[in-house]
């Protein structure tokens, strides 16, 4: 029994019509378009997740076999065939389900949060087209197709993160984010041009079944020095990876990307365009299991990322960018777990990944509505009262983020941890080290997050205003128009819908997903690279890994990151100052970011923008400006008060100008007459 074509073209079309539908018809329907916008494109969002789940069903369960067709030719030159194709296997099938669940919940989400945004259903437009851009992504069984869906994620979330146009926060980290992501981009696409000069294909089975023959295989760079091929496969490859994932130092575009709605933000950073480079890696493991160096160089990133990155989470008072940041180191875990073999792990902690982080965005988008818009948590405190749905779940996906036993955060992350221990790849140690203290680091953050915000006492003073018009009316930070209140159903549903997976999912896929071989032939692993096989003997259950995660050492990290935040922010919020006081000097390190922006823009920004004032200084300005326009202009200004000398009035400068004129008449005459 094999998959229908037609299913799985229903499945990415269906987000491209309620795209088009809502960004070209609703805007005639008037105050109608906007539900026919949210109808619409809801509608295809849930025909598509219904139909993954049957992809995923009939793989797993009802033993249909792998999907690998092309299904339209773009164009071919010799042997190199461009198609649109797609392979469809339990890989593919696991990413479509995590990709339509949580882009539908969105769409959900998006009714209440974009209420009265005059752009709702331009929004609505833009996500499902985002969706789409994700589905040929992760269905592509080539390379052109990949880049396609690769660079279309990467123009939707331009302007997803640009959506509120007339803020210049939001242009500045739209254009941001465009262009690191040209910097990793362009790498990807020296690494699939390296793919076609050495495999001859830009098909993946074909490339896959080809990998072997580049042992042995070198790229001259000079006369003396040569490259392993698959290492420089890999290494461009992963460099993609590197801005599409956000890893350092091609991570700075991501907390800026907080300047769009919460919506998006939940959609980026959960289980789509941030998580593209870490599926990308794992479809191309029978590419980068040939270049241990390659791997070390995916091990040290992603370890840097998941610790470093994960400080600057302590010092944010944005509540959006706290969990920006925790999207970054938790995407540095996933690349760990990518440098060590275990893309199957990888792959895991992106589906648990995807729920717990959805569900903290969106619940911060909650806190954010009753908030009046605020966004600090140094002006909130207290909301469990007014918010219990949103306090309860967003303790749900914390619990699974700090990795809680028994959580799904817990099973992902502890399996990581423990595969990095069971590695002997250079770099491992290192890398051992940044994920065990990434655990501290994690629950620092995550506890402050939430005492901020839920507990302890009030710090928002709430003015009663009536009246329409004094609503509108700009409050300094702190002072709310009313008092806060839980969000309405279509915010609150979403929460719960979320808050389940991310409880329950991990407990109940860890055995097949990591230690029963379900991705089968997906994921290719060495033999002798595979810590997966060295930790399987220690797995006995979902439920035995459980009661032994409370003995761990990462239990008690988390324990001690919790005893720290209760004492610091229930019992003596005083302290919280004086412990910034007293390290100072690392807070201002943290505070600034490593000040990898300014090096960034000293080093590459500041001399584009040198050059773009030099090309307009002499091309704008001189050549175009000065000599095609104001010449031109001088030119007959200069021409017309010649001319207008002439025209004096006088009768006699006319009569001598008709003697002249007819002496030279005569005079042309004798000269050329005969």
């Amino acid at each position: 029994m094999g998959l229908s074509t037609s299913v799985l073209l229903i499945i990415v079309l269906a987000p491209l019509v309620g795209c088009l539908l809502a960004g070209f018809l609703s805007p005639f329907l008037g105050r109608a378009g906007r539900t026919a916008a949210h109808s619409l494109t809801i509608a295809g969002m849930v025909v598509s997740v219904v139909l993954s789940f049957h992809v995923l069903y009939q793989l797993a369960l009802g033993g249909a076999e792998n999907y690998n067709q092309n299904i339209y030719t773009w164009f071919q030159i010799g042997h190199i065939n461009a198609s649109v194709g797609f392979m469809v296997d339990r890989l593919t099938a696991m990413m479509l389900v995590v990709v339509g669940f949580v882009s539908l919940v969105v769409h959900l989400y998006t009714i209440g949060y974009m209420r009265d945004d005059p752009g709702y259903t331009r929004f609505f437009s833009y996500i499902s087209l985002f969706t789409f851009s994700m589905f040929m992504l992760v269905m592509s069984n080539n390379f052109m197709q990949l880049f396609f869906g690769w660079e279309a994620v990467g123009l939707v979330s331009y302007l997803l993160i640009g959506f509120w146009y007339k803020r210049p926060t939001a242009i500045f980290a739209n254009l941001k984010a465009f262009m690191v992501n040209r910097v990793g981009d362009f790498g990807f696409l020296l690494g699939i041009a390296a793919v076609l000069t050495f495999l001859h294909t830009l098909d993946y089975a074909a490339a896959f079944n080809a990998a072997p023959t580049l042992i042995g295989q070198h790229l001259q760079i000079t006369a003396n020095t040569q490259w392993d091929a698959a290492t420089v496969i890999s290494i461009l490859l992963f460099i993609g990876a590197m801005g599409k994932s956000a890893q350092v130092p091609l991570h700075v575009w991501l907390p800026d990307s907080m300047e769009g709605p919460t919506p998006i933000s939940a959609l980026i950073h959960a289980a789509t365009m941030v998580t593209a480079g870490i599926f990308m890696v794992a479809r191309m493991s029978p590419l980068f299991e040939l270049s241990s160096t390659a791997l070390s160089f995916v091990l040290v990133i992603g370890a840097t990322t998941a610790l470093f990155t994960g400080l600057i989470g302590i010092v944010q008072n944005d509540i959006k960018r706290v969990i920006a940041y925790s999207t970054l180191s938790q995407l540095g875990y996933m690349t760990v777990a990518l440098g060590v073999s275990m893309y199957s792990g990888a792959v895991f902690h992106l589906m648990t990944h995807a729920f717990f982080k959805a569900l903290l965005f969106l619940g911060a988008g909650s806190v954010i509505i009753a908030m009046h818009h605020e966004q600090d948590m140094r002006y909130m405190g207290g909301l469990r009262k007014y918010m219990p749905i949103t306090w309860i779940t967003m303790w749900a996906g914390s619990f699974a983020l700090v990795a809680v036993p028994f959580t799904s955060g817990f099973y992902s992350k502890d399996a990581i941890i423990e595969a990095v221990g069971e590695s002997h790849r250079w770099g491992a140690h290192y890398a051992y080290f940044c994920v065990m203290a990434g655990v501290l680091v994690t629950g620092l953050y995550t506890f402050r997050q939430m005492y901020l915000t839920f507990h302890g006492k009030e710090r928002f003073k709430v003015i009663e205003q009536h009246g329409h018009a004094d609503e509108h009316h700009e409050l300094p930070p702190g002072v709310l128009a009313h008092p806060p209140k839980e969000s309405p159903w279509v915010v609150t549903v979403p929460l719960v819908a979320l808050a389940i997976p991310s409880l329950l999912i991990g407990y109940l896929t860890i055995g097949p997903l990591l230690y029963g071989n379900w991705f089968g032939g997906s994921i290719h692993v060495k033999q002798t690279n595979d810590v997966l096989a060295a930790l399987a003997p220690h797995f006995h259950g979902a439920m035995a890994m459980g009661w032994e995660g409370f003995t761990g050492l990462p239990f008690w990290l988390m324990v001690a990151a919790f005893v720290i935040c209760t004492y610091v922010y229930v019992f003596n919020p005083s302290m919280a100052d004086r412990i910034k006081n007293a390290l100072k000097p690392l807070w201002a390190v943290l505070d600034r970011k490593y000040w990898v922006d300014e090096v960034e823009y000293a080093l590459f920004a500041s001399g584009g923008v040198k050059m773009g004032r030099l090309f307009w200084k002499f091309s704008d300005a001189g050549a175009i400006d000065g000599v095609a326009v104001n010449g031109s202009v001088r030119m007959v200004h200069r021409t017309a008060a010649l001319l207008r000398r002439l025209q004096t009035g006088y009768l006699y400068h006319y009569a001598f100008a008709m003697i002249v004129g007819v002496i030279v008449l005569f005079g042309g005459y004798r000269l050329f007459g005969n």
